[in-house]
């Protein structure tokens, strides 16, 4: 009996091993299958996800597409429902681009940059006057020359058209087409490519990388930076109601190729195109210029230069409704232009004079002050009088007798 019980609880025991075991096993097997699913899920998911640029602009378009209202009309055929253009969706996935790359532009930016950027770039909120120009500033000029020099980057100093050649094959600009007697436009319409800029100057060229990667080569003997020697810029002079500021901004820049043929000794000007000037702030703030032949101390930044106005540039136009120019209002005489240019500035600056109204006893305390002066000034003359010489009594040319009592 006792035999009995020890090989049944022996069996009893091998029995609850292997049931164990064999139970082991089997949620092994489900975990393992469970995972491997999952995996395949995962690679059908980013399989299905990779698509074309068609297809990612389709989706794009989609995305920001407005959901409309469907009006359910049982006498409507099923061909008359408009559906969206495809020039419509291609618009709305080109902005959708453009913002995606402006949100990459300034990522590239450090996060100091970007704060300094966005509070330098504020736009008045409330402009109440404002008076566009255009000038002309000639980097042969010794106040622009700060500009132009040095013509070859130097370590760390480079000249104006040299940063924004290189920031433009870095495609980290956004360029904009030059028209001749025409006005700026900035919007997506004006916009244009960066290789149809290199070849309308001709100059030679190397393309790497696609869309928004996409970078451009140039050498550096084959870089016109010798050659800009003026500069196209747009300002902006307004007068803010809401802080009460009159003030002017840089709006956009276009360099100037200047070329001479000398076959015929002629001069050809060929404007480059048009940098809208807030996109290229964040860069001129970190570029250290030199402004003096006696400080050779790098003190002001590029965009110091144009906010405090130390450059000089002649006007030749300010936006008007016939669009034309001072040299097509006045005539092409030096003369006629030099007064149209200093009418345009003295407007400017009458303007400014002419906001603030001058306070009733600043004008009493200014007659207070010219009255004194003139009781000063009378006063002074009558003493100077009374200084004048009185003229000397003439001596007798008799002799002195000397007369003695006697005692």
């Amino acid at each position: 009996m006792q035999n009995f019980q020890k090989v049944h609880s022996f069996v009893m025991k091998k029995f609850f091993i292997n049931s164990l075991l064999l139970f082991i096993l089997v949620f092994a097997n489900v975990i393992d299958i469970e995972g491997q699913s999952s995996i395949r899920n995962q690679r059908r998911q980013q399989s299905t996800q990779v698509k074309t640029p068609t297809t990612q602009r389709k989706a794009a378009a989609e995305a920001i597409q407005p959901q409309r209202p469907v009006v359910e009309d049982d006498n409507q055929p099923e061909s008359s429902v408009q559906q969206p253009q495809p020039d419509a969706l291609d618009r709305r996935a080109r902005l959708l681009q453009q913002q995606q790359s402006q949100s990459k532009r300034q990522n590239d930016l450090t996060e100091r940059a970007r704060i300094r950027n966005e509070e330098n770039s504020r736009e008045p909120q409330h402009i109440v006057w404002l008076r566009e120009i255009y000038r002309v500033i000639n980097l042969d000029s010794a106040n622009n020359a700060a500009l132009k020099f040095p013509v070859r980057p130097v370590g760390d100093r480079v000249n104006l058209f040299s940063l924004i050649f290189g920031l433009m094959l870095e495609n980290k600009l956004e360029v904009y087409n030059y028209e001749a007697d025409r006005e700026v436009d900035l919007s997506e319409s004006g916009r244009a490519k960066i290789e149809d800029i290199l070849q309308k100057n001709q100059i030679p060229f190397t393309v790497s990388g696609s869309g928004d990667s996409q970078t451009f080569s140039v050498d550096e003997i084959d870089v016109p930076s010798g050659d800009v020697t003026e500069y196209l810029i747009k300002e902006g002079w307004y007068f803010d109601g809401a802080t009460g500021a009159f003030n002017s901004q840089v709006i956009a820049i276009c360099p100037t190729i200047v070329s001479i043929d000398y076959n015929d000794n002629t001069t050809h000007k060929t404007n480059f195109c048009w940098i809208p000037y807030e996109t290229l702030r964040p860069y001129l703030q970190r570029t250290m210029l030199m402004t003096s032949d006696f400080n050779n101390a790098l003190t002001y930044t590029l965009d110091d230069f144009f906010a405090k106005k130390m450059y000089h540039g002649n006007i030749i136009k300010t936006v008007n409704m016939k669009n034309l120019t001072l040299a097509q209002q006045v005539g092409s005489e030096p003369d006629a232009l030099q007064r149209a240019q200093d009418s345009i500035e003295y407007q400017l600056q009458g303007f400014e004079k002419r906001l603030w109204v001058q306070p009733d006893t600043l004008k009493a305390t200014a007659q207070k002050g010219k009255k004194t002066s003139s009781k000063s000034a009378a006063v002074k003359s009558d003493k100077t009088a009374a200084k004048t010489a009185k003229p000397k009594v003439e001596k007798s040319s008799e002799g002195t007798r000397s007369v003695r009592r006697k005692k």
